[in-house]
């Protein structure tokens, strides 16, 4: 009677574990697809392809969070963020590191490109930046629900509005 108990208390166990284990391949896997569908997307994007800003890629209430608000909605981040598109040539967008947990991800990016367009109400100046920063991003349902992006501003503002011979880098986070 006794093994019996202890074969019921080891079969108990064994299930157990392999409920957490399956949990936890389950939400791994669902960060790897997170994490290549965001890749993929803001590729596409600053390469040329506003096309990916839409209900299949994005919460219809998404948020991106700036210093001057929220901004919230496709058609509000997509606005947002095309001042980038309009505001540089020559982008190169490298995500340096991304990684996260559950719906949340860190992306440690380098933005470089040339000052050829009105870039948030700042005049073309033809400088260069090269800019790195990091990206808290919310997924839900294997769409992007929020971003808050975080950068040395000064640093932007500095390279884009000095008088230059040739290219300014004043960031240079990309070594870490």
């Amino acid at each position: 009677m006794n093994n019996i108990k202890y074969i019921l208390l080891l079969v108990l166990f064994a299930c157990g574990t392999n409920n957490q284990d399956n949990s936890v391949d389950i939400a791994q896997n669902t960060l790897e697809t997170d994490l290549a569908k965001y890749e993929s997307i803001w590729n596409r994007f600053l390469a040329g392809d506003t096309s990916v800003a839409n209900e299949n890629n994005f919460q219809k209430d998404v948020v991106v969070v700036t210093a001057q608000g929220d901004l919230v909605g496709i058609k509000a981040v997509k606005d947002f963020y095309m001042n980038y598109l309009n505001g540089f040539s020559d982008i190169e967008f490298t995500i340096l590191d991304a990684f996260g947990q559950g719906e949340r991800i860190v992306k440690h990016w380098n933005f470089k490109g040339t000052h050829t367009g009105e870039f948030f109400g700042i005049p073309a100046t033809g400088n260069k930046l090269d800019l790195s920063g990091t990206t808290l991003v919310t997924m839900e349902d294997g769409k992007i629900a929020k971003e808050q992006d975080f950068f040395d501003m000064q640093s932007l503002i500095l390279q884009l509005e000095k008088p230059t011979k040739g290219e300014v880098v004043v960031d240079d986070y990309t070594g870490i």
